[in-house]
């Protein structure tokens, strides 16, 4: 088939470089021109295990190219709207403004053939009510184009798996049936392949799909909350929620993913999806539904101060002059992403209070540099901890949570570290020397 993605950062440039793959012809659309160059060349912006080798197999089998211009989106069957929806300034609600602009594209320059409608495809997260204002729009525009909402479920990390061999699909379709089965026939050609695996198809309406991304999202972010409290608890009883966490884990009805207390959740998505879910049911009338999402985000951010705390504690409260070496500046491993990331977030912190922070990460340390000049970002390990007071591992990246501690040891002036993931042995630690100190967890005899 013939597609186009509106939106090529992250969440656009991986869908195109995967339907590419699927065997269709693809044309990713954007407005930066750096960001299309650089694509073209078959060169990723941004860090993602396994989309470097796609993208350039793709770009140069001509399957899957880039472009600014929208006269080229012309042919396409459907157009993915994969563009941002960052919160607003100063508000909780999503900025819909990159949504506005990307549909406005498709319905300018779209050229339906008249045997099928063309369609809107929205993988963007959205606020509840947003797909049926598109489809009104697409009425209006006098061309036979309809919309379907059919929103993504990428991890970052995993990116390219999770598009290429998702858990499920969700097709968001018009209440008019005849219009919504001619509507789901041209997605299931699309996605042949990935339905030939018996991956689970669900059929909802326009509101039901808009609402599992996010209500997804929150789960997550609730199930991190709560752990993260329970962490608090255990800190001033002398617990250890690592324990907590497996005990518990082993209930079937709340399982053991995503109870792994520490320093909380940031990134692109669950910070501001759920602040945009509270702001939207306001908007509906129904705010107290989702009152309780504004304790789980204080919970979270709670945990970034109680980090900053836990450190100065150490020196007595002052941290001026000491030497912090930060690992881990993006979000989460295997990602250069640092938006809302707790680990830069303390960093910055502990910086302000006139800590002496040295940060290193393995794929953000360049974006690093280059948003935050005023911090001080070294490549090694080694060139981090040298000298330091105290060792911060604040994302949870392999070659960090593997260090021996023996080999670290004589490389510190202070042999003290915090374990903002809980990722690290306490009890190894402990013996070769350190002073050990996790999130809501002590060096106990069990």
């Amino acid at each position: 088939m013939r597609l186009s993605t509106i939106g090529c950062g992250y969440l656009g440039a991986v869908h195109a470089a995967c339907m590419a793959e699927l065997g269709h012809e693809m044309v990713g659309l954007d407005v930066d021109q750096a960001k299309v160059d650089k694509l073209s060349r078959g060169e990723s912006p941004f860090h993602e295990p396994g989309f470097p080798e796609l993208l350039r197999r793709n770009v140069e089998s001509g399957r899957l190219r880039f472009t600014t211009d929208p006269a080229e989106i012309t042919d396409a069957e459907i157009h993915f709207i994969g563009v941002g929806t960052p919160q607003m300034k100063g508000r909780y609600a999503a900025d819909l403004s990159q949504v506005d602009a990307a549909v406005s594209t498709v319905l300018e320059h779209s050229r339906p053939r008249g045997e099928r409608p063309v369609l809107i495809a929205g993988k963007s997260t959205v606020p509840v009510g947003t797909a049926e204002g598109i489809a009104e729009r697409a009425a209006a525009s006098g061309k036979d184009i309809a919309v379907v909402w059919n929103p993504e479920f990428l991890r970052e990390g995993f990116a390219v798996k999770d598009t290429l061999h998702p858990d499920r699909i969700v097709y968001g379709l018009p209440e008019d049936r005849v219009r919504g089965t001619v509507i789901r026939e041209i997605l299931d050609e699309c996605y042949a392949q990935l339905l030939e695996e018996q991956i689970p198809r669900l059929l909802t309406n326009y509101p039901t799909s808009e609402l599992v991304k996010v209500a997804a999202n929150s789960f997550l972010a609730t199930k991190i909350s709560f752990i993260n409290a329970m962490a608090e608890l255990c800190e001033a009883t002398g617990g250890d929620v690592t324990k907590l966490a497996e005990a518990i884990g082993h209930d079937d009805r709340i399982g053991k993913k995503f109870l792994r207390a520490g320093i909380g959740f940031g990134g692109g998505c669950l910070p501001k999806d759920i602040r945009a879910f509270m702001a939207r049911a306001g908007e509906l009338g129904v705010d107290q539904t989702l009152t309780f999402l504004r304790e789980v985000d204080a919970i979270n951010l709670r945990r970034r101060e109680g980090t900053v705390e836990l450190a100065a504690g150490l020196f007595g409260g002052r941290l001026v002059g000491r030497k912090v070496a930060v690992l881990g500046a993006a979000f989460k491993p295997d990602s250069d992403d640092l938006r809302d990331s707790p680990a830069l977030d303390i960093a910055t912190r502990l910086w302000a209070r006139g800590a002496d922070v040295v940060i290193t990460d393995p794929a953000a340390g360049d974006g690093l540099r280059r948003a935050r000049p005023d911090l001080y970002v070294v490549d090694t390990v080694e060139q981090a901890v040298k000298n330091a007071d105290l060792v911060m591992v604040l994302t949870e990246w392999k070659q960090f949570t593997e260090l021996d501690p023996a080999e670290l040891l004589p490389r510190v002036r202070g042999p003290r570290i915090i374990d903002g993931r809980n990722v690290l042995d306490p009890h190894r630690w402990h013996e070769a020397g350190w002073d050990y100190h996790g999130i809501g967890r002590g060096v106990s005899t069990w």
